[in-house]
């Protein structure tokens, strides 16, 4: 090999007359997954040849390159350098179509791909040739490359793969995007066809079974996205829990149970979180519901609970989380990965990572006490803070199994509505004219108290009760809030409405309001249910129980109903009031 490039460098090869400056094409010799593995090979080839370029080959990859050359003296050189072992028998001759941003040489890049301008073309164009142009020393030289295998050898190497290995072709081919069948470790017909379809795309030969180079190339492939997140086995004592972590991403923050946090360092907004506490099976379906609630946690995916563990996947426009723990060894161990989204070959890949490597170890964080001076919220919790619905209004039970009578304003534009916290409920009717809106729960519910509706006349002046959640659902039970009946009719004339003396709050929307014997009189609507109208402050309107027992008689359900006028305390009322109010969300 040194008598070939020596005699190739003195007769001027790569700086004569077969150096083709335009029209010409490429030797390509190699292809690497990332930028750095690229560039060192760059720099190892360019310690033999003078023509060494690189560019960026799309999709990720990165090739290296001799030339530009006269296509037959190209032609001729690659069977010279396949021959003395110069070159990987993979190499091939290149028309440069593919080749995009210049990486090498250092301070070429921007060049245009494809072609070498003056700037770039080799020293020894213009120098004579002096010892320094000397081919290197034997011992200066890297290892020739091995020679090309036979398709005869390709297959005795593949039949000494274990299914582990196969299978993980069957993965990375699967992320090239050229396989989408079982991974099983069977090299069928299916698998045949992806490993061709891989090597045409890639410049080679497709015989269908893969080289010992090119399943090579192809893993590195499919691990280099994991470049630069500097994976680490990260084991956490107080945590018991030991598990691969993006350690250029994210360091140990605060310790706050059931939870180690491992935050963001730098600019990507990813996040660990080490789970860890004692507990069984009832602990952890606790555990699985609280998580659910979590801002970091988006309502919508998969997931699912047994006994023994748990599984809680959900997605939207700006993040991905994944959350898994099991009771292991009296502990629930387990962790969360949230991500950025829209990163999601990254994301995936390295969830693998972290399910393979996970590890419950001895140790465990025991509940500890909130310090008298930390800040607390219940909208926290253990410092991570809680979703929020979008809106919370109250509603009426109109029946043993849970339906429910709101305000229609209540759940417009939901994209998901719960009653008492219960997520999936059935939105049956949303009247915008009358205002009102039926629910049905996604199982049924067993309700504290059920409305009796008031049939007779109440008179102007009663005294009346509006059951609401004005502090939203920081309180279990709804609230009751007491004011006077000031007309039968709306401000208009309205024979649907009644108007309040009373203060609101947007949370009471939707509850019902109840005379002195706990009969409902109606249900509250928005103050400002009119675009072009809002009410003034301390008037309120109500939508009357006639109305509203018309639409439940609609729907087929039969509502109690009374007539009789009785007089009982405050606080029964109040008591009642609550029994009866159901807490509406409306998430998105």
């Amino acid at each position: 090999m040194k008598r070939l490039l020596a005699a190739l460098l003195a007769t001027g090869f790569f700086s004569g007359p077969g150096w083709a400056q335009d029209g010409g094409v490429w030797l390509q010799v190699e292809a690497r997954p990332t930028l750095s593995q690229a560039e060192a090979r760059a720099r190892a080839y360019a310690g033999r040849f003078d023509a060494v370029s690189g560019y960026a080959l799309g999709s990720g990859w990165y090739g290296i390159a001799l030339g530009p050359y006269d296509p037959a003296e190209a032609r001729r050189l690659l069977g010279e350098l396949k021959a003395a072992g110069a070159i990987p028998g993979d190499a091939f001759v290149a028309d440069g179509t593919q080749y995009r941003s210049r990486f090498w040489p250092v301070g070429a890049r921007g060049d245009a791909p494809g072609r070498a301008s003056a700037a770039t073309a080799p020293d020894s164009a213009a120098a004579p040739e002096t010892e320094a142009t000397a081919a290197p020393a034997p011992s200066e030289l890297p290892a020739p490359a091995a020679p090309r295998e036979t398709l005869a050898e390709a297959r005795a190497s593949e039949a000494r793969l274990d299914r582990t290995a196969r299978e993980r072709l069957q993965v990375a081919l699967r992320w090239a995007g050229v396989y989408d069948a079982a991974i099983d470790g069977a090299f069928g017909a299916g698998t045949r066809a992806a490993m061709a379809e891989w090597q045409r795309q890639n410049g080679f030969e497709a015989t269908g079974v893969l080289s010992s180079t090119q399943r090579a190339a192809l893993i590195d492939a499919y691990e280099a996205v994991l470049d630069g997140l500097g994976l680490e086995l990260v084991s956490d004592d107080q945590a018991g829990v030991a598990v691969e972590m993006p350690t250029a991403l994210v360091a140990r923050g605060e310790v706050r149970p059931p939870f180690v946090h491992y935050d963001a360092t730098g600019d990507l907004d990813a996040q660990v979180l080490l789970i860890s506490q004692p507990g069984g099976a009832k602990r952890l379906a606790g555990l699985y519901e609280i998580m659910q609630t979590l801002e970091i946690v988006p309502p919508e995916g998969p997931r699912g609970l047994d006994a023994r563990s748990f599984v809680i996947e959900g997605a939207d426009a700006n993040r991905v989380t994944h959350v898994e723990a099991a009771v292991i060894d009296g502990a629930i161990k387990g962790f969360a990965l949230i991500w950025p989204a829209g990163d999601e070959d990254r994301r995936q890949r390295l969830l693998s990572r972290m399910q393979a490597s996970f590890a419950a170890r001895s140790g465990v964080l025991e509940p500890a006490a909130v310090p008298a001076d930390e800040a607390q919220s219940i909208d926290l919790v253990a410092g991570l803070e809680l979703r929020r619905p979008l809106r919370e209004r109250a509603g009426i039970f109109v029946d043993e199994a849970g339906t429910v009578a709101t305000a229609a304003e209540a759940v417009a534009g939901c994209g998901d509505v719960a009653i008492d916290g219960l997520r999936g409920a059935s939105v049956e009717m949303a009247d915008a004219a009358s205002g009102l809106a039926l629910l049905r729960p996604a199982a049924p519910l067993a309700p504290r108290g059920i409305a009796t509706f008031q049939t007779g006349v109440p008179r102007i002046g009663d005294k009346v009760a509006v059951a609401g959640f004005p502090y939203g659902g920081a309180l279990s039970l709804a609230t009751a809030t007491f004011g006077r009946l000031a007309d039968i009719r709306g401000p208009g004339g309205e024979e649907d409405l009644k108007r309040l003396e009373l203060k609101t709050q947007p949370g009471d929307v939707g509850g019902p309001v109840l005379d002195m014997g706990g009969a409902v009189l109606g249900l509250l609507l928005p103050g400002d249910r009119q675009e072009d109208r809002v009410l003034p402050d301390g008037v309120a309107l109500v939508l009357e129980s006639e109305t509203l027992l018309a639409a439940l008689d609609a729907a087929g359900i039969e509502a109690k109903r009374s007539e009789a006028r009785v007089e009982d305390t405050v606080q029964a009322v109040a008591r009642r009031a609550g029994e009866m109010t159901a807490l509406v969300s409306c998430w998105e």
